[in-house]
């Protein structure tokens, strides 16, 4: 069995018509090296951009992936390939959208052995590296130091 992902992408969405097109999608897992990358990408839609694209526009550079379609973004830390498994009536009624995730892949500096790395590197390369979250209106968090439950 595989693991699964869900995700809500809003209806009126240029994404959403590619993911619909292709029935895939990939999860590109960015850190703090790309921060304003990511805002600037986030902010704008592919379907206003009539004589070029976002990753013409943003100078972002990719690799193929193995089982879907779509690009995957190189300088992120992790990517995840994702198959659409249809569920009209989530996808309709809640924009929510059910996927198996059919490849997966991480930076082995930050994430090997079904572990991530919160050390082992200099400190500004790891700061560089923890990965970015975005909470809202351009705020991010990044995360921190890792933890460790006593049971």
């Amino acid at each position: 069995m595989r693991a699964k992902i869900t995700v809500v992408i809003d209806k009126n969405t240029y994404t959403r018509e590619l993911i619909e097109a292709s029935g895939g999608f990939a999860i590109n897992v960015p850190c703090v090296a790309q921060l304003d990358t990511v805002r600037k990408v986030g902010t704008s839609s592919g379907r206003d951009l009539a004589d070029t694209d976002k990753f013409a526009l943003y100078g972002l550079e990719t690799f193929n992936a193995q089982q879907i379609t779509a690009p995957l973004l190189k300088g992120c830390v992790a990517w995840l390939e994702c198959k659409v498994i249809p569920e009209p009536h989530n996808q309709n009624t809640y924009d929510l959208f059910i996927a198996e995730v059919v490849a997966a892949y991480a930076d082995e500096r930050v994430f090997s052995d079904r572990h991530w790395h919160f050390e082992g590197y200099d400190q500004e390369t790891l700061d560089k590296l923890r990965t970015i979250h975005h909470v809202a209106g351009g705020a991010f968090f990044a995360t921190g130091a890792a933890i460790q439950a006593s049971i």
